[in-house]
């Protein structure tokens, strides 16, 4: 008799590779007598996406940060996100209906957009990225917790999650941080450090408590300021500040007994 894992939803990319793991998954599940959910709106006690980490924070964002557990199965290329390989369903299936996994909760990161006369709130896994349109040099105000700490001047800024201190914070030169440190990273991109503008060029590490302020510096910028969220973006033309914190919702990641961060971090990026 199951219990309350009895909804499972399966969520794929459209390579052949993922549409055939997906078709002999759903088969193994229904023999096993779980129920498939036809959409994550039924609220499935867990949602299992095939694909690489790209699909991963493709679900994340099109379901709205369900509370439902996630797993994933690696078709695509790096897979630092997914568990597990397509040659492990039958593992899958056992250890999931005997209780033997542990569940990672990552953190995300808001950001509150204030514009003239309207208030807009993203959130990331990974990251959040402020950058200028059309790829020009911004230049940004930027506080703590209403302190004054720099004018920004360069490409733009990183603030990423632990979880994605490993993604573009990583190729930017930011530090691989621990899921289980909470911080937030903030990474400059092509930061300016001469006379006339000196920006910090290293990242900088903020305790989930703290806010960061920013606003562009009305003196230099005219140009409307680009808002990425885990790649999506939205273009804003009037904004007068913005706030990023630690995010309000967590994403939960089932991981099996041989999991272990420092392993995986080795064997996708080191080895």
């Amino acid at each position: 008799m199951l219990t309350s894992k009895e909804k499972i939803y399966i969520y794929s990319n459209g390579t052949s590779s993922s549409k055939e793991t997906r078709r002999r998954l759903e088969e193994k599940l229904e023999k096993s007598g779980y129920s498939l959910a036809k959409s994550a709106g039924e609220k499935p006690d867990l949602i299992v996406v095939i694909g690489g980490d790209g699909t991963l924070l493709e679900a994340i964002h099109k379901f709205n940060f369900p509370e439902s557990q996630f797993i994933g199965i690696n078709t695509g290329h790096l897979g630092f996100f997914q568990e597990l390989m397509p040659s492990q369903l039958d593992d899958f299936i056992f250890n999931y209906g005997q209780d033997k996994f542990a569940i990672q909760e990552l953190s995300t990161v808001d950001i509150n957009v204030r514009t003239n006369d309207c208030y807009f709130t993203h959130t990331g896994l990974n990251e959040i990225a402020i950058k200028g349109s059309d790829n020009h040099s911004i230049h940004l105000n930027m506080s703590i917790d209403g302190s004054f700490i720099q004018r920004f001047s360069g490409d733009g800024v990183v603030i990423a999650t632990p979880a994605g201190s490993t993604a573009y914070n990583y190729s930017l030169g930011g530090s691989i941080v621990d899921p289980r440190v909470n911080v937030l990273q903030l990474t400059p991109i092509a930061p300016m450090n001469t006379i006339a503008y000196r920006s910090f060029t290293s990242s900088i590490l903020l305790p989930p408590e703290l806010t960061l302020g920013i606003s562009p510096d009305i003196r230099t910028d005219k140009k409307p300021i680009r808002i990425i969220f885990d790649g999506y973006y939205k273009e804003y033309s009037d904004i007068k500040s913005m706030e990023v914190s630690m995010g309000t919702r967590t994403i939960k990641l089932l991981r099996f007994e041989n999991y272990d961060f420092w392993e995986k971090v080795k064997s996708k990026f080191l080895l």
